[in-house]
């Protein structure tokens, strides 16, 4: 389960001025994950889902409060006052190098997290690229072509384990980057706008292969789009946020049976209710009626 408890996160900046300013790009934001949940955070643009999603995935520390997963802290807030960074060296003065080095290279929880730009090694061949996550989780040598196999199958990449990714499309790479998730067998996978750079037809090819992995898996995860449809055609539930600073405005459950039609009804009155939302966030007024 991700337990994320009043999540701020503030960006110092220095404006055209040459004053110091700064950025509250995610305010007092809490939200519950239960295991196997598919999760999709939308907004409008700027609206600090991205920020969210990498603190819950441990890439940036929040400026206030704290992430759990399965119980166990993330990573604490960054120390903002000289107090706050004395107590903090001091409780971590016993660690040397060498344990710091450990921690840092031995994640705390089972998370992958997939980007909008594929996050492959362009050097390495579909296979390689696969082959070298199953490296750095240890696994053995004899093991790492069968896994590697079965993960490209899984992701339908399977005749193309030889090929760069220059010579994938966009749809493919995007593929290849889900098969290194899969490969590092977590139990959440974070995804930020995974299909944003594909053509529409790919686009849904990818979404129906995202749904029949995670219904064999069972893993839970989380998105982040700004496709309305996208979210509702995969989604247990949809976390609207705000115009920043970036604050969880809604969540909706999206309680249409599987499997969903693009085209239902249903959908398109959830998708008519969010848009109200947008509406009235930006414009101080309703347009729903429903």
């Amino acid at each position: 389960m991700i337990e994320a408890r009043r999540i701020t996160k503030f960006f110092s900046v220095v404006n055209a001025h040459q004053i110091a300013a700064g950025v509250t790009a995610v305010l007092s934001a809490s939200l519950t994950i239960e295991d196997g949940q598919f999760i999709s955070l939308v907004g409008a643009s700027g609206c600090g889902k991205s920020t969210f999603l990498e603190i819950l995935a441990g890439l940036q520390a929040p400026t206030d409060g704290e992430v759990y997963i399965d119980g166990k802290l993330v990573l604490e807030p960054l120390p903002s006052t000289r107090r706050e960074m004395d107590a903090y060296r001091e409780k971590y003065r016993f660690l040397s190098p060498i344990a710091n080095g450990l921690i840092r290279d031995n994640p705390k929880h089972d998370i992958a997290m997939i980007f909008q730009d594929y996050a492959v090694f362009p050097w390495m061949t579909v296979q390689q690229n696969v082959l070298f996550t199953l490296e750095l989780r240890g696994v053995p040598r004899a093991e790492r072509a069968p896994l590697a196999q079965r993960y490209l199958q899984q992701v339908g990449l399977l005749g193309s384990e030889d090929k760069y990714p220059s010579q994938l499309s966009g749809g493919m790479r995007q593929r290849l980057a889900l098969a290194r998730a899969l490969s590092v067998e977590p139990k959440i996978i974070l995804m930020d706008e995974p299909f944003a750079a594909v053509d529409a037809i790919t686009r849904e090819k990818l979404q129906d292969d995202l749904l029949r992995l995670w219904q064999d898996t069972g893993r839970t995860i989380v998105m982040v789009t700004h496709d309305l449809d996208e979210a509702l055609y995969l989604s247990d539930a949809i976390v609207v946020f705000s115009p920043l600073p970036g604050t969880i405005r809604n969540r909706l459950p999206v309680e249409v049976p599987r499997p969903r039609r693009r085209d239902s009804a249903e959908l398109a009155e959830l998708r008519a209710r969010i848009q109200a939302i947008y509406h009235y966030d930006m414009h101080g007024e309703s347009e729903y009626v429903g």
